[in-house]
């Protein structure tokens, strides 16, 4: 997890605070009851466990599988329950950037999924979820096995995801997807 960019200040500052103000001239001036119980607190502040946000992480996961599902049988009544429907959700994918939920339903699940491959099987893993307050993201690794619908011919590739979330009335929807297949490094190019 990322640490609060406010506990970074008081790592540097809470230990030094007496040595500050002796530096700066100004220890005679603040009590030392002062300088301890504002050394106290910020330390208390350093120690407090992070929020337990794992009924988030584990409902994320749930909408992960139901985005497979989804997937797998080509059902966009399944995306409309995973989904954000908003205009502002988007999907990012190799052949194209889809906005909206109409979109997405129609262009990635109805037509690529369903009109291009008759069998289609996506299996997700190495899943890593990080929720913070109403916003989260997930990435993870995927494999995909289909077959072509105009001539039965088998397909298989490998890639990586994110998807971005957004708790709504309590329930968190997916607003965003971005995939590529895995990167194909050339030969002595180093990447």
């Amino acid at each position: 997890m990322f640490p609060n960019p406010r506990s970074i200040q008081i790592r540097w500052f809470a230990p030094g605070l007496s040595t500050l103000l002796i530096f700066i001239g100004l220890a005679s001036a603040v009590p030392a009851r002062m300088i301890a119980r504002a050394e106290t607190s910020l330390k208390t502040e350093i120690a407090a466990p992070a929020p337990d946000n794992s009924a988030d992480v584990a409902e994320i996961n749930g909408l992960i599988a139901k985005y497979a599902k989804a997937v797998d049988d080509a059902d966009t009544t399944l995306v409309s329950q995973i989904w954000s429907n908003t205009t502002e959700v988007s999907f990012i994918h190799p052949l194209g950037h889809e906005h909206g939920l109409e979109q997405i339903k129609q262009n990635v699940f109805k037509h690529l999924m369903g009109d291009i491959f008759s069998e289609r099987k996506l299996s997700i893993h190495d899943i890593s979820v990080h929720a913070y307050g109403d916003a989260a993201w997930a990435e993870f690794y995927w494999d995909f096995a289909a077959t072509l619908r105009k001539d039965g011919s088998p397909i298989t590739t490998h890639g990586r995801e994110t998807q971005v979330y957004h708790k709504e009335q309590g329930r968190w929807r997916l607003v965003h997807v971005h995939y590529s297949t895995m990167p194909v490094a050339e030969q002595r190019t180093g990447f």
